[in-house]
């Protein structure tokens, strides 16, 4: 059965994303966009926009032309979103980097989406002079200044930006990279149209209003952040507080210096507001609107943090491919803790039984599909993967297994793809396994996720070691530590005789996850 939202469809105007967010700014003018957590640095709405004109324009002196790649390597920081939107006036493409990437990461990324320019900050420079190298990136900018650098405020020129024309339903504005269902980052190829799309679905729902002040600490080259957060609130009018990283006093003095309304956080957050002992210090009181994604949300830490601190605590569910946003809790109206809510507008869903490829019916398990205006365009230079994650009928086949109630809320459950959710960032086991079989004294390994009450998931290696070879679990996991991202670090490591396997080589991830969930019982 075909589920839709409960929400009437809503009108998608065919623009492109700047174009979109900055509809409405003439009504906030001198009203602060965006103020830097750290030092309160802040950026009204009307200097957003000229200084996005500006970069669009200095872009275009500089050779960039439509549909190329522009990389953003960065923290949060409020010239991510004059860079990002100033490659959408420019009519380029933002591909966005996780800025705790190793040289040898982000080089992948540089490589496979063909960035031209890149832009980071002084801290990071070195690691993207490394990540450069034999990738087609021309010149590196930096917010701020640096030696053997070029500032990126030397883009900003008073001439005027090109003309360009715009494809909205064709012509691509973001390009972050996700893992899919299986194997290693792909570049989420996603349309000007699926931005508006999902922003239009978003702001439809969540009403966000330009009275509200919103905490920009998840990051924003994921897409949770660079949608939900940095697009939506500016197109609403609200100011967004940026933070670099997350350290909780200082989130918690920013919570209460800035007066925060709303909260768009993942599980790791919403337990400390409900747990932690430091919460007490301050006054959070303005903060009354939490919404948890990317990962899911154990009940008891949802209803602790709310009763705890006098607020709405709701779930919602995306993925990368559908820009992210499919299905929410609404901020008014039934909240159902458990679940991450019915569709947005002009948002199908269905849960298809596994084994059979039919509809399940109301509380049966089965894969979760949707359709809808938000979901990509494809996987860059990936036709295979594209074809596997998206059926001729237009239906994205998410990986995740769950299930629908008589109202049609979605519970997600569990997960078909191999995905391990770290603080809601995705880790690729494939891509894990080979960092720690590259260690000299392992002869295989698997990695899965093992239960974390702060983590949601940790990754967890199980390991074959070579005859006559030692390793101890902390050499495999500084090992690991020293060629990937701190968030795909493994944390627990557990020697055994074989890994188990089908006859054609598959790890069979699925017994090494049942033995982890017993073993903490």
């Amino acid at each position: 059965m075909i589920l839709k939202s409960p929400f009437p469809d809503v009108e998608i105007p065919t623009v492109p994303l700047h174009e979109y967010v900055f509809q409405n700014i003439d009504k906030w003018p001198t009203k602060s966009a965006m103020i830097d957590g750290p030092t309160g640095r802040a950026l009204t709405f009307t200097e957003l926009r000229n200084k996005v004109d500006a970069v669009a324009a200095g872009l275009a002196e500089r050779g960039f032309n439509k549909g190329d790649v522009f990389a953003i390597f960065s923290p949060n920081v409020p010239e991510y979103a004059i860079a990002f939107l100033g490659v959408s006036r420019a009519g380029g493409i933002n591909t966005t980097m996780n800025p705790l990437y190793t040289a040898d990461e982000a080089q992948n990324q540089l490589k496979d989406s063909g960035a031209k320019f890149l832009v980071t900050i002084p801290q990071f420079l070195d690691k993207a002079k490394q990540a450069i190298d034999g990738t087609s990136v021309k010149e590196i900018f930096v917010f701020g200044e640096a030696t053997d650098a070029t500032a990126f405020a030397s883009l900003m020129k008073e001439s005027r930006p090109p003309e360009i024309q715009f494809d909205a339903q064709a012509d691509l504005v973001a390009l972050p990279y996700s893992s899919g269902t299986t194997g290693l980052p792909k570049g989420v190829m996603l349309t000007h149209h699926n931005l508006v799309s999902n922003l239009t679905q978003i702001t439809a729902v969540e009403k966000i209003k330009e009275s509200d002040t919103l905490i920009g600490i998840l990051p924003f080259y994921h897409i949770y952040g660079m949608v939900v957060i940095m697009n939506a609130a500016l197109f609403s009018g609200a100011t967004i507080v940026t933070m670099p990283r997350f350290d909780l006093e200082q989130f918690l003095t920013l919570l209460q210096k800035y007066r925060v309304t709303v909260g768009y956080l993942v599980p790791p957050i919403v337990l400390a507001l409900a747990k932690h002992p430091l919460v007490e210090q301050f006054d959070i009181s303005t903060l009354k609107n939490i919404m948890s994604g990317a990962a899911p949300l154990p009940e008891s830490v949802a209803r602790d943090a709310a009763a705890r601190n006098s607020m709405v605590v709701r779930q919602g569910y995306g993925l990368t491919e559908t820009s992210p946003v499919t299905h929410t809790n609404p901020p008014t109206g039934t909240i159902k803790i458990t679940s991450v809510g019915t569709a947005l507008p002009n948002t199908e869903w269905r849960i298809i039984d596994v084994e059979t490829g039919r509809d399940a019916a109301p509380g049966e398990l089965g894969e979760v599909w949707i359709r809808g205006p938000q979901v990509m365009k494809g996987y860059l230079n990936n036709p295979e993967a594209t074809d596997h994650m998206i059926d001729d009928d237009g239906w994205l086949h998410t990986g995740d297994i769950g299930k629908a109630d008589e109202d049609a809320y979605l519970y997600v459950v569990d997960r078909l793809k191999e995905l391990i959710k770290y603080k809601g960032l995705q880790v690729a086991p494939a891509e894990v396994e080979a960092a720690v079989q590259s260690h000299p004294a392992v002869a295989d390994a698997a990695v899965i996720p093992s239960p974390d009450e702060e983590a949601g998931e940790i990754p967890k290696a199980f390991v074959v070691l070579r005859d006559g070879a030692h390793a101890t679990e902390a050499d495999i996991i500084a090992h690991v530590a020293s060629q990937l991202a701190p968030h795909k670090k493994v944390r627990k490591v557990e020697f055994i005789d074989t890994i188990p396997k089908v006859p054609s080589g598959k790890i069979l991830r699925r017994q090494l996850v049942e033995r982890e969930r017993a073993s903490q019982k």
